[in-house]
């Protein structure tokens, strides 16, 4: 019998492609290092760039370790190149460097989803505790927070960053980290986000229930399964707060 997830205390949300298109950013970077090409599998590729970037995380020991370090700027790097080369493109370390500064200077001018505004207000409206846990170096998940606009809305003290708390998703331990300092108990807490082995894989190790936002249907990466799965803000709204 599936959980009524309307009943939860507790709702944190994922950053990277769960709040906002994370596709856009790095298709204008490509495309300013590149030239546009409509023939080019963007979406296929993007898949592939964070696919590095998380092994390379993991290599490196995480975006806490990383942060400041050369580390950084190697992993940011070489994530693009082993991403094309992928696609049997071959990508200078210059090439791959301009193409990181202008995907960086994209993700300041963010908008959010549709729906992501109305659907944490609701849920705040109700005195549920939202938040938001997110992968990667601290100050660069604040600013995309703030040009999105979550900084007025979410409690500083409820948005947890992998850096600034030290570990790293899928790690369960940032998730029950967030339940110790939020008041909050993994089995009434739901998490959201895109990614399978980060978001599904680490927030169901912890305990929570867990709605895998796959919007760009992509196929389960391991076993196990996800509480719920929801393509839309409409239909993440349908399960959280009853609404058609």
């Amino acid at each position: 019998m599936q959980k009524d997830l309307r009943k939860t205390k507790a709702v944190f949300f994922d950053v990277d492609d769960t709040l906002y298109d994370h596709l856009w950013p790095f298709q204008k970077a490509v495309e300013a290092v590149l030239g546009p090409n409509d023939a080019f599998p963007y979406e296929e590729a993007y898949h592939r760039m964070r696919y590095y970037s998380d092994t390379l995380s993991a290599d490196y020991g995480g975006a806490g370790t990383m942060e400041g370090s050369p580390a950084m700027e190697v992993m940011r790097r070489d994530r693009f190149r082993f991403a094309f080369r992928d696609f049997d493109v071959a990508l200078t370390e210059e090439e791959a460097e301009a193409m990181q500064a202008a995907y960086i200077a994209c993700q300041y001018s963010l908008e959010p989803y549709p729906g992501v505004r109305e659907l944490m207000e609701r849920l705040l409206a109700e005195g549920k505790v939202v938040g938001l846990i997110t992968n990667g170096p601290a100050e660069h998940q604040r600013n995309k927070i703030r040009a999105l606009g979550m900084d007025g809305l979410i409690p500083a003290d409820h948005r947890f960053i992998s850096a600034a708390v030290g570990w790293d998703k899928p790690d369960p331990r940032i998730f029950a980290h967030a339940n110790e300092v939020t008041g909050t108990e993994a089995s009434s807490s739901v998490y959201i986000g895109d990614s399978w082995r980060n978001d599904v894989v680490g927030a169901l190790a912890a305990g929570w229930h867990v709605i895998w936002f796959n919007h760009r249907e992509v196929e389960p990466e391991s076993e196990g399964a996800p509480t719920e799965v929801a393509r839309s803000y409409a239909e993440l709204a349908r399960l959280l707060v009853g609404e058609d």
